[in-house]
């Protein structure tokens, strides 16, 4: 039975499909970042409206989540024009009238995808990485997160309590046309129930909300901070999780936010001064004299490490095509080492939590237990995972307590 046709333009201009291969072209043969090509795309072309550039973006991205399929039917790699007529022969989109698609067979295309067998292809992932997850997940649970991973992201507001509580931003939201979903089980989360761009909206500016996706804002809760404490965000990046712990925090005690990139601090400020969030400390970890100065004195230590990002490649489908085997090794002895160094930096019993956005045991509980079974003055408390096919993006989160 056929899909329903997807919404689209009718009958798109060359212009638009022109900017959508331009952009494929840089994604995939200058290994760009997809929501950087496309912001740029959009950013070039200011004269496009609405309905336009939610066109550009939401197909580029859809081709890019399923680019091995798309191209294996194509019988190309290179030539995007051939790869988006696919693309509308697949999704069952009537193809433009462009001399690019004349030669387009729509039966012999469907045909070929409907005689394919190989799950890898059919979900669009390279070879490598469907083995590799396939192993640590186990045939049926991968092949259910796989195509969890193949959908288009929700856009997850946070409240930010400092300034604002949930229903009131609800109502300030609708006033504008803005409808939201409360979440169950995530006190201070709103769901669009219609993907837009809600960076330039005025209650972001002022600081009302965060963009942070369900699964993120749980690692937060999961710290279990208090009011008063003394917290350090060892991993901080851009901040969303640091803010998140100012809000559970009232804006009392102390957060030190710390990351090794200057420009994320920079970034994390602006962030903090909007969010009125006044207790944040961002530090650049120059050495590991950094880390040394704040041996045993955290009530509370988040380290968020660096992750394979499999769990977000929702939000991020070209990292399936830049991702590689060796990036995953080199990766995991990145996260081995901060939790082997950076665990010094939590108090006498006090708690850490060690957290991925990563969906795979052997960057997540494997690195918890080899991280036990050598540091003894350490217990397990608890660990939660959340999987793509909850709704949201995939994490990981353990909490471990420090004895002596």
């Amino acid at each position: 039975m056929k899909r329903k046709p997807v919404k689209q333009v009718a009958k798109p201009h060359r212009i638009l499909l022109q900017a959508i291969v331009n952009a494929l072209h840089v994604i995939f043969t200058e290994a760009k970042y997809a929501d950087k090509v496309i912001e740029k795309t959009l950013k070039e072309n200011p004269k496009f409206g609405g309905r336009d550039r939610r066109f550009i973006a939401e197909t580029t991205y859809d081709i890019v989540r399923n680019y091995r399929l798309l191209s294996y039917l194509a019988n190309t790699t290179t030539d995007f024009w051939q790869i988006l007529g696919v693309h509308f022969v697949v999704k069952y989109i009537p193809i433009p009238p462009e001399r690019e698609f004349k030669e387009l067979d729509e039966k012999k295309t469907l045909d070929a995808k409907k005689a394919l067998t190989d799950e890898s292809i059919l979900q669009s992932y390279p070879e490598w990485l469907w083995n590799t997850c396939q192993t640590e997940l186990g045939k049926v649970k991968w092949e259910i997160e796989a195509k969890a991973l193949n959908e288009q992201a929700k856009v997850v507001l946070r409240v930010n309590t400092l300034k604002t509580k949930r229903d009131i931003l609800k109502k300030h939201l609708a006033e504008q046309e803005i409808e939201v979903e409360v979440i169950d089980g995530y006190e201070n989360a709103l769901m669009l129930t219609e993907r837009q761009n809600i960076f330039g909206n005025e209650l972001f500016k002022l600081g009302l909300f965060e963009l942070q996706d369900a699964g993120s804002q749980a690692i937060s809760e999961f710290l279990e901070v208090e009011p008063g404490m003394r917290i350090i965000d060892a991993c901080a990046g851009g901040g969303g999780k640091t803010l998140h712990l100012s809000a559970l925090m009232q804006n009392k005690g102390r957060i030190i936010s710390m990351d090794i990139t200057q420009w994320k601090l920079d970034e994390l400020k602006k962030r903090a001064r909007r969010a009125t969030a006044s207790n944040v400390e961002p530090r650049l970890i120059e050495s590991s004299k950094t880390i040394k100065r704040l041996e045993n004195t955290a009530d509370r230590l988040l380290l968020d490490v660096p992750c394979s990002g499999l769990g977000v490649i929702k939000r991020n489908p070209d990292a399936k095509w830049k991702l590689d085997v060796d990036f995953i090794d080199r990766t995991k002895a990145i996260q081995k080492q901060i939790l082997n160094d950076y665990s010094i930096m939590t108090k006498k019993g006090g708690y850490l939590v060690y957290s991925t956005c990563s969906i795979l045991p052997s960057e997540n509980r494997e690195q918890v237990d080899q991280f036990l079974e050598k540091n003894k003055n350490f217990e397990f408390v608890k660990e939660k995972s959340i999987l793509p096919s909850e709704g949201f993006d995939g994490f990981y989160m353990a909490l471990i307590k420090r004895n002596a």
